[in-house]
């Protein structure tokens, strides 16, 4: 990268993190219950409302959960149970039609990070009747206040609940872009671990991980804040305790309580100091070829701190002595290299592969210019990398083993 973008990169992220102590974020208030849904829905004047979700959601009757609680309180909804592992302009505009016919008043997302991009971008689209989602994207550019949002998660990675963010696919353009904006943080999470029982393993397995990719992003770069880096490292030490017992046995309570509890705190760290070239990689790989986003981020992880190098020996070494593989005696170096050997032990055990499937050589220079345009200048990542470099991780993903970039 040539010095001038070098300096434009650095001289942006350092006036956003000159910003942070400003700008007016929030947490959700947390519910711990589907069952506390009345209450709070009546203490904000909501007697109609929509939810969104899968039909996977709806398969396993978690949908049902919610739906039950809302018939005993005499709450009238309508479900738009269409949303897609990547959701799309398309999903969004149909829910959209849904909530104005039923005239709803409120949106609840229940699913994964999925479910809770949709229902975000449907918030930001009744706030902006005229405007197309392609008009909204980036960062700060809904401001409008959005419907009243409650989120609640069935998977323990996304920490969507607790984000700024909503990222939307274009299906024509095969390009994912993100939705940054405060008022698209839910005013309600509802953390019950009996909703996260039926994730299958592999979903339990990746999602974990891309909790953990949050937690590692938002740690390494370099626009954390104290409150930010506690949340990551007790997102960390949480998730290396607790995923595989999640993985194992589904039912554990404690262990799925924890996976959301991680879950939500890495989402409280990286809305605020944001991710790195993983995510940028990973949507790409969403975009391009519909690669689920906690997949993408599992495998690409070990890969991309390998190639930052000596920028995240020490930020590694105090991330592997909170997931408790490495300790203080180790050099920085040793512990960084100790923490993503664990991860990639972590892939291994629970089967995530090291390469990505059907990456093709020809759309290679295309991602990697979507990757290269997300990041830069946003993203406070250690290491800045230009296209060409980017380029290289599609290469090892082909591989599924590092090569010499």
């Amino acid at each position: 990268m040539n010095i001038l973008k070098k300096a434009y990169c650095r001289i942006y992220q350092a006036a956003f993190r000159a910003a942070l102590p400003l700008l007016p974020y929030r947490e959700p208030q947390i519910l711990h219950s589907c069952k506390e849904l009345p209450e709070t829905l009546s203490t904000n004047s909501i007697s109609n409302l929509m939810i969104v979700t899968d039909k996977g959601i709806v398969k396993f009757g978690l949908a049902a959960k919610v739906t039950a609680v809302l018939d005993e309180a005499g709450i009238s909804y309508c479900v738009y149970d269409e949303t897609c592992p990547n959701p799309t302009v398309k999903n969004v505009e149909a829910a959209l039609k849904l909530y104005k016919e039923h005239g709803c008043q409120a949106l609840i997302a229940i699913g994964g990070g999925s479910a809770m991009d949709c229902a975000k971008a449907v918030g930001a689209r009744v706030a902006y009747p005229g405007k197309t989602l392609n008009r909204l994207k980036g960062t700060l550019h809904v401001l409008r206040k959005i419907p009243l949002l409650i989120a609640i998660p069935t998977t323990a990675g996304t920490g969507s609940e607790n984000t700024l963010a909503a990222v939307i696919t274009d299906p024509d353009q095969k390009y994912k872009y993100v939705l940054n904006d405060f008022v698209l943080i839910p005013k309600y999470a509802v953390l019950d671990a009996s909703m996260t029982y039926s994730l299958p393993p592999s979903l339990t397995a990746t999602t974990g991980m891309d909790a953990l990719t949050h937690a590692v992003e938002a740690y390494i770069g370099r626009s954390t804040t104290k409150e930010t880096r506690k949340m990551a490292l007790s997102a960390t030490k949480l998730i290396f305790a607790n995923i595989e017992k999640a993985y194992e046995n589904g039912t554990d309570e404690e262990a799925r309580s924890n996976m959301l509890l991680a879950s939500y705190q890495a989402g409280f760290a990286f809305s605020r100091s944001y991710v790195g070239y993983i995510h940028a990689v990973a949507h790409s790989l969403g975009g391009q070829y519909n690669v689920p986003h906690g997949l993408a981020n599992a495998v690409i992880m070990p890969y991309v701190l390998d190639a930052y190098g000596s920028s995240v020996y020490k930020k590694l070494l105090q991330m592997g002595c909170a997931a408790g593989v490495c300790t203080e005696e180790d050099s920085p170096e040793e512990g960084a290299k100790k923490f993503i050997a664990a991860i990639r032990s972590l892939n291994e055990r629970m089967q995530i592969p090291t390469y990505i499937e059907g990456i093709q050589e020809s759309d290679i220079p295309v991602m990697a210019a979507h990757a290269e345009k997300e990041a830069n200048p946003l993203y406070p990542v250690p290491k800045l990398m230009t296209e060409k470099e980017l380029e290289n991780f599609y290469r090892i993903l082909q591989l599924g083993k590092n090569i010499r970039i």
